[in-house]
Parts: structure tokens; C-alpha cells; sequence
């Protein structure tokens, strides 16, 4: 970043941070909050901005008492600065990468211009500046095998967010995996909206029925948000249903799982649970013997599954025959 604009930029943050008197800000306390902004600046070069400015602007100084303290005027005319300091550009950044699909529409359009500005803010300064060399210092990580996500029509998104929103129904055309054509849906009641390995999906009602569905945000080809107001399901809790496993696709009731990991499969469980009623103990053989409630899900075999010879299902029955007769398919398709 060129030296003008550096400069620019920070006295720009200085008058933002001085109050209007009768309160005051020294020159160390000016210093200490534009380095939290992140300006690596001296005392000397803040004392020089600041008496510059001040031909300028209609800022005082109270030298009655050490240390002196900086202000705008008392009287003076009110005066907007608007724009962002670098941690609220890098905050407002994180949040448009990370939180998009989390917000309704409407939030999404009134902070466009915020967005923007953020990215100007940071693209004004180079890669060293902390507040942008934070964005290549983070990431969140799947903890399965990343996929690229499907393509998602923009005004359908738009229109359901919208209809989530303000508790309306929506007619949706969707079409399923297999199907040639789409399925119309003429009154849909949606109820939540969940995000999962970058799909994203609508929970909601069908017409009169009171079953919770789940359809695919990507699958909707055509969405209509009608006048009547969607009924809501007394006592639906969006956490409890994600919890009972609807997301990784239900097989049947929930089970008490029991089996035997290696220490190198199973150690991570120590610090991360697969429920609360976990119990996880040492056997003599140095294998790890797990005991744990969880819902009965497809998720739950393909988990088991990825530590290969790693584990060894014990308990129910079911789960254990249904993992033998896996692994003796793929021992003849490998053999």
C-alpha cells in the first residue's frame, strides 16, 4: 500500500476516534486503539497527524493537565465519516464467507454495501497488514471427504429464505434425483432451514400432513411464495429433530452401540463423544471398548466404515451383521 493512502487511512481512523469534548483521548490511548486497528504507528507521528488535522478539522487539545487529551470541538457541526476499520472489514468478510446461507434476505441485501467496503477496505492495504493476513491464517475443514456443492438457483433460495421469514407457504417445483420431470408441491410449510457438508436443506410440512420432510435447496427448480400464512408443528425443535438423526438418514430406532476400536481409531472419542452417556474404557488387550446411545442412521454405518479394521461392531446384532456382510462384499470385490 502506497505511503499517502497508509496515512490517509489512519488519520481517517483517528477522527473516528476522537470523541466530542468534554470527553478526550490522549495521544498514547489514541496510539494503543489504532494499533488494535491494526496501524503500527509511534506516539511522535500520531502528536504530528494530530496537529495537521487540526488546521483542518475543528479538533482541541485540554493542555491543563498531563497527559494532554484530543477532542472535536464542542460546538462543532456534526460530521459523518463513514466506512469501516480494518477488524470490522476482516469481521464483515468472515461473515459473508461463512454465515450467507445463515441469514434471510433481507439482512443479505442491507449489508451488500457493507460487504463491499469491506473488501475495499481490505484489498487497499497488502497482504502483511494483520487484519488481512488473518483471512489466510483460518479455515473450517469438513470432517469428511469434501464435495464440491450443486448448483443453487439464487431466486428460489430468495423466495424460500423469504417465505421462512414470514411464516408463509411456498408452492415449490421440485425434482428428485431420479425423476425426469418435477414434482409440484403446492403447498409446502417450511419450518427451518439446515445447512449440511455444503448442501442446504428446507425442513418443512406438506399441505395437511403433520410428518416433518426435508428437501434439497439444490433440487427446486421454481419457488412461489403464496398469501396464506404456513401452519407451524406445536413443539417442533429443530435441534432435537437434527439430533435424532434425520440428517443421516434414519434406519430405524435409536440403538446402544458397543464395540472394540484400536487406541489409534478410538482415542479421539476420549475428547469427543459420540453421546453423553458414552462410556469408554481400556481393555487388557490395549483396544478401547466403547458403549454409546445413538440414533440408528446410514451416517452411522458409513462412519464405522471409514476405520476399516479399526473396529469391530459388537452390539446390535443387526449392525454387526450388516458390517460383516459389507466387509465380506468388499473382500470378494477387492479379492
Amino acid at each position: 500500500m502506497a505511503t499517502n493512502q497508509l496515512s490517509l487511512l489512519r488519520q481517517w481512523n483517528m477522527l473516528r476516534l476522537l470523541p466530542r469534548a468534554p470527553g478526550k483521548l490522549s495521544v498514547r490511548q489514541l496510539c494503543e486503539r489504532l494499533r488494535d486497528r491494526d496501524f503500527q504507528v509511534t506516539e511522535r507521528t500520531i502528536q504530528r497527524d494530530l496537529i495537521e488535522l487540526a488546521t483542518v478539522f475543528p479538533l482541541v487539545v485540554d493542555d491543563r493537565n498531563k497527559p494532554f487529551g484530543w477532542s472535536w470541538q464542542k460546538d462543532a457541526a456534526s460530521f459523518d465519516l463513514p466506512g469501516l476499520s480494518l477488524p470490522e472489514a476482516l469481521t464483515l468478510t468472515l461473515v459473508e464467507q461463512h454465515l450467507g446461507n445463515h441469514l434471510p434476505p433481507n439482512t443479505i441485501a442491507a449489508l451488500q454495501p457493507h460487504f463491499q467496503s469491506a473488501a475495499r477496505a481490505l484489498a487497499s492495504v497488502d497482504g502483511a497488514t494483520l487484519s488481512k493476513a488473518w483471512l489466510n491464517k483460518v479455515r473450517s475443514i469438513a470432517p469428511q471427504q469434501p464435495l464440491l456443492p450443486p448448483p443453487l438457483d439464487a431466486e428460489c433460495q430468495r423466495i424460500v429464505y423469504l417465505a421462512l421469514l414470514h411464516d408463509r407457504q411456498l408452492t415449490l417445483h421440485y425434482k428428485k434425483r431420479e425423476a425426469s420431470a418435477a414434482t409440484v408441491y403446492a403447498a409446502v410449510h417450511p419450518l427451518a432451514i439446515v445447512e449440511r457438508g455444503g448442501l442446504i436443506y428446507l425442513v418443512c410440512m406438506f399441505a395437511d400432513y403433520d410428518d416433518v420432510r426435508t428437501l434439497a435447496l439444490h433440487r427446486v427448480q421454481q419457488a412461489e411464495m403464496r398469501h396464506d400464512d404456513a401452519r407451524r408443528k406445536p413443539g417442533f425443535d429443530l435441534d432435537a429433530y437434527i439430533a435424532s438423526g434425520q440428517f443421516g438418514v434414519i434406519a430405524g430406532a435409536p440403538i446402544t452401540l458397543r464395540a472394540v476400536f484400536s487406541r489409534a481409531a478410538g482415542e479421539h472419542l476420549f475428547e469427543t463423544p459420540l453421546s453423553r452417556d458414552q462410556v469408554l474404557s481400556s481393555a487388557a488387550d490395549g483396544r478401547l471398548q466403547l458403549a454409546a446411545s445413538v440414533p440408528n442412521t446410514r451416517a452411522l454405518v458409513w462412519w464405522l466404515l471409514g476405520f476399516g479394521d479399526g473396529v469391530e461392531v459388537q452390539a446390535p446384532a443387526a449392525l454387526r451383521e450388516e458390517m460383516a456382510s459389507i466387509a465380506h462384499r468388499m473382500a470378494a470385490a477387492y479379492g
